[in-house]
């Protein structure tokens, strides 16, 4: 398990509910208590939008569930009626006052499922909810990301019956209880992303280890048509190297397996310097721009069209006071700083340890100008 900062607030989150969660040495224990809550504290569930992952076990497990409207980044509305739907459909009662929304079931029953937009985390809560539902549950339109199926993975292991995830057709046979597990979590595809885009922004040569090569073809895809080298080495194990300046490139997110949008705001940074004129396209959240006014104030030429941005490479960027408003936007004005001359400082970046471990640390083995002062990343400088 990596430590990350959303990885603690989830620990914190079901000690909250009466379980015991230890993590150490990147090894997460989890022992869930007989009598655990259902009433999470409002002050930790608001801090993620994951954080609605509970329902879906506490609803299978103990027939209810009260949560505030969840948190996290400010990257669109990512509304959570895909998951209230699913619970109705295995026979939930939902309601919502005074912001928190209560689900009670005195059973769950399987049902056949449609969901209106590849949701990865409605896709998971319904999955987790349906392992203890009796009968068979088909979820259709369900999100394919490689995540899904590590859950997948974790929940079979534990006696859960789920077949198809990965798929956009996945079918759970409930069972009557599930055991405890160990489980290795697949390696983290959008950090993996990240440091790619590193290399290729910089003109480095960066060899990755522990990867899964096929979560990254749409990446490794969109690199070399910049002009990059990806070669595999071995199993993985991915070498990227930037060739020069960057090639302009179009991306348009998509739901796995399409470009990730977890990745557009690093891509933007590596637009900036691109040759020619980029248009990067955000299909999935509609409020995911907001990294860009802080590369305008490094230099970044970028004009927003309804949920396009149009991005005219530059030939430098250059160093600025800047803030991370979410996470990727965060790693974005990281890379940005990477390039820009003279010193860039990115506040903000609490949010930046929501998904990666050590970003700083890992950044200075490979020899960028980065130091780290009191609770943000600060001072970057060209490598």
């Amino acid at each position: 398990m990596p430590p990350l900062g959303d990885v603690f607030t989830m620990c914190r989150l079901v000690q909250g509910l009466g379980c015991a969660a230890e993590f150490a040495e990147e090894r997460l224990r989890v022992v869930a208590g007989q009598g655990a809550g259902c009433d999470p504290p409002d002050e930790l569930a608001r801090l993620m939008r994951a954080s609605f992952l509970i329902a879906g076990p506490l609803l299978a497990r103990r027939g209810y569930a009260r949560l505030p409207l969840p948190g996290g980044c400010a990257i669109g509305a990512r509304p959570i009626d895909l998951h209230l739907k699913g619970f109705a459909a295995l026979g939930a009662r939902v309601t919502c006052e005074h912001g928190c929304i209560e689900v009670h079931a005195g059973r769950l029953l399987g049902a056949r499922i449609y969901l209106d937009f590849p949701s990865v985390t409605a896709t998971e809560n319904i999955i987790m909810a349906a392992c203890l539902a009796e009968g068979v549950t088909f979820i259709e339109n369900a999100a394919g990301e490689p995540e899904v199926a590590d859950l997948a993975n974790f929940l079979n292991a534990a006696g859960g019956r789920v077949r198809g995830a990965g798929t956009d057709l996945v079918k759970v046979e409930g069972v009557r209880s599930l055991h405890g597990v160990t489980h290795h979590v697949i390696p983290d595809r959008i950090e993996a992303g990240t440091f790619m885009v590193a290399a290729a922004i910089t003109g480095g040569d960066v060899t990755l280890e522990n990867v899964v090569v096929e979560h990254l073809k749409p990446v490794i895809a969109k690199l070399r048509e910049i002009g990059a080298t990806v070669e595999e080495g071995g199993p993985g194990v991915l070498r990227v190297a930037g060739r020069g300046r960057p090639r302009a490139v179009d991306i348009k997110t998509l739901p796995h397996p399409g470009f990730p949008t977890d990745l557009q705001a690093p891509v933007t940074a590596l637009m900036t310097v691109a040759d020619g004129t980029s248009i990067i396209t955000e299909t999935v959240f509609e409020n995911r721009f907001l990294h860009v006014d802080e590369l305008k104030r490094m230099g970044a030429d970028i004009r927003i069209e309804g949920r396009s941005a149009i991005i005219r490479g530059v030939d430098y960027l250059t160093g600025a006071p800047v803030r991370a408003t979410d996470l990727r936007a965060g790693a974005a004005l990281v890379l940005g700083g990477l390039v820009g001359s003279g010193t860039t400082e990115v506040t903000g970046v609490h949010h930046v340890q929501r998904g990666y471990a050590d970003l700083d640390k890992k950044l200075r083995g490979l020899g960028a100008a980065i130091a780290r002062g009191g609770a943000d990343i600060g001072g970057v400088s060209p490598s």
